[in-house]
């Protein structure tokens, strides 16, 4: 089992330590982790700095491969939040910086974040879905340093009501840019931690992913605790399998490798 979306004290919205986050993989059986700490830029909330020390990361994580050798792979990466008036900043970061695993994700929208509901203010539902997914369509033709794009529908994660519209249509023409770019994306299982029906994205779009030839994707559980790490785990997989796909992808510096879902299962 590999948990590719997890979080420690260098995010800035988790109070654990990697040392606790690792021995709960451990507990669970995995066999690799990697940590994908929180980097948004400009994030529209002055309480809270998403940011961390990369030397610090990277020493820190040197320490916890040293430490935990033989029990349990652990990998660096980073979960980027993206913006398109900001993604110059990320072509620097990884001017400067190296990663085994790279997540894309967008939390911030017209610049106002999605967790505190202000985006949907004065919006219909479907207002609100377009513009989300024509700024995730911008960021992913315009920038192409990431590996996986994070819960590709996260936007449902903060709606009451369900759209009408599935928006497939955007979401397609997004999968066909970064199929062919040998990107992927993530099955974010905290989607039924926050109350939603499944994970992220949901099992139409993961079909349409299929059906658009993706076959790159990770299992992550988005993690800022232990008890939550591979939360529903065996049950995404059995779903992914359902779908048709074959295997799950872990990363080395950011080299995709395969994993026979059969053999997890």
């Amino acid at each position: 089992m590999f948990d590719y979306h997890m979080h420690s004290s260098f995010s800035a919205d988790c109070p654990v330590s990697m040392e606790d986050m690792i021995d709960g993989a451990i507990q669970k059986g995995l066999t690799e982790i990697c940590f994908t700490e929180h980097i948004d830029y400009e994030y529209p909330d002055d309480t809270i700095f998403f940011d961390f020390d990369k030397k610090e990361y990277a020493s820190k994580l040197m320490e916890m491969q040293k430490v935990y050798k033989g029990r349990i792979h652990i990998k660096k990466g980073v979960e980027i939040g993206v913006q398109p008036h900001i993604l110059h900043k990320y072509e620097e970061l990884m001017d400067k910086e190296t990663f085994d695993f790279v997540i894309c994700s967008m939390h911030t929208v017209e610049k106002k974040g999605l967790h505190y509901g202000e985006f949907f203010e004065d919006k219909t539902l479907e207002e609100a879905y377009g513009i989300y997914y024509g700024e995730l369509l911008y960021c992913i033709k315009n920038y192409k340093r990431y590996n996986i794009l994070g819960h590709a529908d996260l936007v449902k994660r903060y709606t009451k009501k369900n759209c009408v519209n599935p928006f497939h249509d955007e979401l397609r023409e997004i999968f066909n840019v970064l199929i062919p770019e040998g990107k992927g994306i993530e099955l974010n299982t905290s989607g039924v931690r926050y109350g939603m029906s499944g994970g992220m994205p949901s099992d139409d779009i993961l079909k349409l992913y299929k059906q658009c030839g993706g076959e790159i994707i990770t299992l992550g559980s988005d993690a800022h605790k232990p008890e939550d790490i591979a939360f529903q785990f065996s049950e995404s997989l059995q779903l992914l399998e359902s779908i048709g796909f074959n295997y799950i992808t872990t990363f080395d510096k950011q080299e995709p490798k395969f994993h026979a879902i059969s053999s997890l299962i």
